[in-house]
């Protein structure tokens, strides 16, 4: 097949040429002074000492150069591969002009190690090295990142791969790490003070008065106007689906832009494994490789029973292993197109590196509903979901004791979830009815069996708060900066509930400590890292608390995270 150059939007295409020509005759590549290195190749590293460098890296993605924070001056940063038992000691020089850091996303350590300022330890300073050492527990695809301002929008990231001490129940002949990312020219501050001055700056999918006088043809006036008053009483837009869009940024995969895509090869019979890895800042991706069925095999790096689907949404931090099989003498395109439907990262599988497959059309956006209104009145979504699952988590075995947390309602909470519910069989907005099997949360079980891990001692419940017209976030209606540490016991099992009160993905991330998902299956409760809260809904989990010491608790999105931001500590 051959590239259709045509089906990629303008934009796209033009700034992905650009970078094609940059890099092939080393147009403004030359860094300027010593402490400004030039982009480099990612690499494998492989081993138990490892030294990695933060630099000011010169870089050319988008079409016009720009500096990356990079590790060793690569952009995504050098492929870690561990193995499960060993003990490994990494170390990080910060070659920036500012202080930065190095969290390792999903890995269970000592809180010491965790690399997370102001909690973990004081960052590492302009100039100093700071060694993490600790033994590898666990195995499966993960990823590390900064988590020093807004570092990990600029380039401080890359793909952790551990092998197991026991080999994966399943087989394939190729191994491949598909990382996603967003990276933009602006710099983060210049994003930030944009949202925090008008909150749908990038977002070019706004209502118009022609979208009115659709509905009110579909509807009739009095129904669309009731409507409307009821998105406008929120404050709210049934169009924002994404608060950063391909407006500022160009999406990566494995740090190639669409034009100059990522390649990934096979031979004739062979099965592939792909390990998805959302290292975004912001942006959540709808992944899919027409023509081939993907068996899902692994979450956050922890195996699950296999699942057939054609698509799955992966939200920012989390990962996905998928196994393929494809056929002869074909190409495929690997389609991660934005949840914002503005842009997509893009890859390729074939057995020939010249062969590239055609671009996929991506899919019209859909708009909120008042399911993610967190009204249970939306019949027409509720249709196609299987909602007795959530039902099924409401009726627990025996009821949990709630410890109440402060909770403050007021300017900063300007919407509120009136009838949360569990929607794990909901694929989520832009990929509801779209005719393709599409992986659910409802679809996750463990490999392992959970029967026999202990009942929760106790509840709490979170809501994920914010006001969108004003760019606040919080949790509970408190920022990070006026809220206490959440204080859990250890050695204690503990469930929690969010209660998504606003109409975005929240991907919760709790550090330190597994999240084993309520799925429906009480035998088989998922293992991850980072949860997805849907807009309106409701999701619970359960953490047993098996690590002391002082951990980060936040939303993902990097422009949420300042005050969407909790401290943990365990005693």
């Amino acid at each position: 097949m051959k590239h259709n150059k045509h089906s990629l939007s303008r934009r796209t295409f033009v700034k992905g040429v650009v970078a094609s020509g940059a890099m092939l005759y080393g147009i403004n590549l030359n860094a300027s002074t010593d402490t400004v290195k030039k982009r480099k190749k990612t690499e494998e590293l492989s081993g138990t000492v490892f030294h990695l460098t933060i630099d000011k890296t010169l870089v050319n993605v988008t079409g016009e150069p720009s500096y990356a924070t990079a590790v060793n001056a690569m952009l995504q940063g050098p492929t870690l591969k561990w193995r499960e038992g060993d003990t490994v000691t990494l170390h990080v020089t910060n070659n920036l002009q500012e202080s930065s850091s190095i969290h390792w996303h999903g890995i269970i350590l000592p809180y010491q190690m965790d690399g997370v300022p102001g909690i973990s330890y004081e960052g590492i300073a302009p100039g100093e090295t700071f060694t993490y050492t600790f033994t590898v527990n666990q195995s499966g695809t993960f990823w590390y990142h900064s988590h020093s301002a807004f570092q990990e929008q600029t380039g401080v990231y890359g793909a952790i791969v551990i092998e197991p001490k026991e080999k994966d129940p399943y087989e394939y002949d190729r191994d491949y790490v598909v990382l996603l990312s967003d990276y933009s020219d602006e710099k983060p501050a210049t994003i930030y003070r944009k949202l925090k001055l008008f909150p749908d700056y990038y977002n070019f999918n706004r209502r118009t008065v022609g979208d009115f006088f659709s509905e009110v043809k579909t509807k009739g006036f009095l129904e669309a106007f009731k409507a409307r008053q009821m998105w406008n009483k929120m404050r709210m837009s049934d169009r924002d689906l994404s608060d950063v869009t391909a407006y500022t940024y160009t999406f990566l995969m494995n740090g190639q832009n669409p034009a100059t895509r990522f390649r990934a090869l096979f031979q004739n019979g062979d099965k592939v494994r792909l390990r998805f890895i959302n290292a975004a800042a912001m942006t959540f991706f709808d992944v899919r490789i027409p023509g081939l069925k993907m068996k899902v095999v692994a979450a956050d790096g922890n195996n699950i029973q296999p699942v057939d689907v054609d698509e799955f949404r992966i939200g920012v931090a989390e990962t996905y292993d998928v196994i393929v099989e494809p056929e002869d003498d074909k190409a495929y395109a690997i389609f991660a197109q934005s949840i914002a439907r503005k842009g997509y990262a893009l890859g390729n599988l074939s057995t020939d590196a010249d062969i590239l497959a055609e671009v996929p059309q991506m899919d019209p956006p859909q708009a909120l509903t008042m399911l993610d209104m967190g009204m249970r009145k939306d019949m027409a979504q509720m249709k196609s979901m299987d909602m007795s699952k959530g039902d099924s988590m409401s009726s627990l075995k025996k009821p949990i004791p709630l410890t109440k947390l402060p909770i403050r309602w007021g300017v900063g909470t300007t919407m509120r979830a009136m009838n949360p519910q569990y929607r794990l069989d909901d694929p989520g907005v832009g990929l509801r009815n779209n005719g393709r099997k599409v992986l659910t949360y409802a679809d996750l079980r463990s490999l392992r069996s959970t029967k026999e891990d202990r009942y929760p001692d106790r509840e709490i419940v979170l809501h994920l708060t914010g006001n969108m017209e004003r760019y606040m976030w919080s949790i509970n209606g408190i920022p990070y900066h006026e809220a206490a540490p959440l204080e859990f016991h250890y050695g204690e099992r503990l469930r929690i509930t969010y209660i998504n009160d606003t109409m975005m993905n929240h991907p919760m991330h709790l550090h330190g400590l597994w999240s084993d998902l309520e799925t429906g299956d009480e035998n088989h409760l998922v293992r991850k890292h980072t949860i997805i809260s849907q807009p309106g809904s409701k999701i619970s989990f359960r953490v047993t608390v098996d690590a002391k010491g002082a951990w980060a608790y936040h939303c993902h999105l990097l422009y949420h995270m300042t005050d969407m931001f909790r401290k943990v500590v365990v005693a």
